[in-house]
């Protein structure tokens, strides 16, 4: 709602509270002259504050609460009223914080989203309502200007499935991810969701879900729907970058497809998966001195994720001399139905690339026994697929196996970091989606590493909107990948960690955001002229959350 009209004379003054903007409001940090002068006298308690005891007495609050669905409300509260004071403090706090704003949290917060709903934030585009008028609907957006839009449609939120309208919690959740670790101003930020039904029925039958209960658009209508929106969001947001979220795999492989040339889009469930976990095997192949060409991956799981980084994998060793034939058989993947192999009839279009030439394993161990792989990388949706004589297989016949726990929330982790530890008797090298605690094995604190997207699209985006790329590339997420990977230490690895800490995310996404401007630069794909310094640039495009 508008600022009241600035005023010195107390009998023209506002005799209701002022409702300020949540970009520019300062709450108790309003000096006595600016409270004069926006009619604010009285309404605040006497003490004029800084930012910092603003920000602590937040963190206090936030650790008085002892459920994470609590925090989570009382954080997005503060976020509606006073983004300056949200961004410092999350910014600030990443590593503590993030499992609250994001993964394992923001898993539950979906699940809950009908029932937890107490003010709107971001824009619902419905498929039985607004078919014909999105633009309109775009244009109510209060922003002036908008930088990047994160759209999901609810397919498959997380390893939970389809959310339908519940997944508005996931472009919410990465764009506070893209303005405190990528700084990305949050007013250049919109989060969105196209209300396209749901298959679940629990949720249609929910007296409280906020969706349209219908079921899930399928077929033409469905991708007519998905050519408006995307029109009408480069009409009324020309320039935005669009990150497609969590959609179902067929429509995600498909509209990537369709996309990519067309405008500055990706998606991160595939491609910045993939750069997170092409950096992960850089890292582990330095941490084990074996050439990223002799690596073997075993993937279960044959969606997005896992797709998305054999993709990058394939590429990589691609790019170190190997043959694509030669690169795509270090890689193999499991699907529900069993191994992705060229025997079978029921491939799906976006698996056929990646099916190998071999005979199909009846078991998981079975297939590793046959394969004998250096990693295994789990983004199954299943918990628990990684079993005690699974690692301790991998353990024979690897001196450190590499294992990926990546499925999302921590309910859905194919093992722990505990199991994986314990069962490689501390000889895994580990990392999972979800944060786990250090584990103790005999005289060892190992501290595992989570595989986490937002160590990559925030670092994206702000490279894209830095260098106005015209397209995202390829080689833009190879580049993501090995800058991720510069950006573990040797100290990090020592503790167990194949990524930084949490706290080192800005710095990360700098990292990243110079690389694939770079890249735009490079690749002719940059709307704007190269300058002298791009570190220096891209650094000076960064979002720092403090009072003006």
């Amino acid at each position: 709602m508008p600022t009241p009209t600035p005023t010195h004379d107390a009998r023209d003054a506002p005799r209701r509270p002022a409702w300020v903007d949540p970009l520019t409001n300062k709450g108790t940090a309003y000096r006595h002259d600016e409270r004069r002068r926006l009619g604010l006298e009285g309404l605040l308690p006497p003490a004029v504050e800084s930012l910092d005891v603003q920000s602590a007495r937040l963190l206090h609050n936030v650790r008085t609460l002892s459920d994470p669905l609590e925090r989570y409300r009382y954080l997005g509260a503060i976020q509606s009223e006073n983004e300056t004071l949200f961004y410092h403090t999350l910014a600030d706090h990443l590593e503590e914080l993030l499992p609250i704003v994001y993964t394992p949290t923001v898993g539950q917060a979906c699940v809950e989203w009908s029932r937890i709903y107490e003010r709107p934030r971001g824009l619902y585009v419905s498929a039985a309502h607004h078919r014909g008028r999105i633009a309109e609907v775009l244009r109510r957006w209060p922003r002036d200007r908008v930088g990047v839009i994160v759209v999901t449609d609810g397919g498959r939120i997380l390893g939970l499935g389809d959310l339908g309208a519940n997944g508005m919690g996931i472009p919410i959740g990465k764009l506070a991810l893209y303005s405190a670790c990528g700084g990305i101003p949050p007013d250049l930020c919109l989060p969105v969701t196209l209300d396209v039904g749901t298959d679940n029925q629990i949720l249609r039958d929910d007296r409280f879900y906020l969706g349209d209960r219908v079921a899930r658009l399928t077929g033409d209508a469905y991708d007519e729907l998905l050519e408006e929106f995307v029109t009408a969001a480069q009409t009324v947001f020309p320039g935005a970058v669009l990150q497609f979220e969590d959609f179902q795999n067929a429509p995600a492989f498909r509209l990537l497809h369709r996309y990519r040339q067309r405008l500055c889009c990706f998606n991160d469930d595939i491609q910045g998966t993939g750069a997170m976990g092409l950096a992960g095997v850089y890292t582990t192949a330095r941490a084990t001195r074996t050439p990223l060409v002799e690596q073997r991956l075993l993937f279960v799981g044959a969606g997005e994720a896992c797709l998305g980084i054999g993709a990058l994998v394939v590429a990589a060793m691609q790019r170190e001399g190997m043959s694509e034939s030669d690169a795509k058989r270090h890689c193999l993947f499991i699907d529900s139905k069993g191994v992705v192999v060229q025997s079978r009839d029921d491939l799906a279009d976006h698996k056929r690339p990646f099916a190998q030439d071999r005979p199909a394993g009846t078991s998981l161990r079975e297939t590793i026994e046959a394969f004998a792989p250096t990693a295994l990388v789990g983004a199954s949706g299943y918990g628990g697929l990684f079993t005690q004589p699974v690692l301790e297989l991998m353990t024979r016949l690897n001196d450190h196996p590499i294992i990926f726990a990546l499925s999302n929330p921590t309910s859905k982790a194919e093992c722990t970091a505990e199991e994986a530890y314990r069962w490689t008797g501390g000889r895994a090298i580990f990392a999972s989606g979800s944060p786990f605690k250090a584990v103790t094995v005999g005289d060892r604190l190992i501290v595992p590493g989570q595989a986490n997207n937002a160590f990559v699209f925030p670092g994206v985006g702000l490279g894209l909107l830095a260098s106005g790329a015209a397209r995202a590339i390829d080689e833009m997420f190879l580049a993501a990948a090995r800058a991720l990977a510069e950006q573990t230490r040797d100290e990090d690895l020592e503790r167990g960690a194949v990524f930084p800490p949490a706290s080192r995310m800005r710095s990360v996404a700098l990292a990243v955001g110079v690389a694939v401007a770079t890249v735009a630069f490079e690749q002719g794909v940059a709307t704007r002229p190269r300058p002298p310094d791009v570190v220096n640039a891209v650094f000076r495009a960064m979002y720092s959350p403090a009072y003006a």
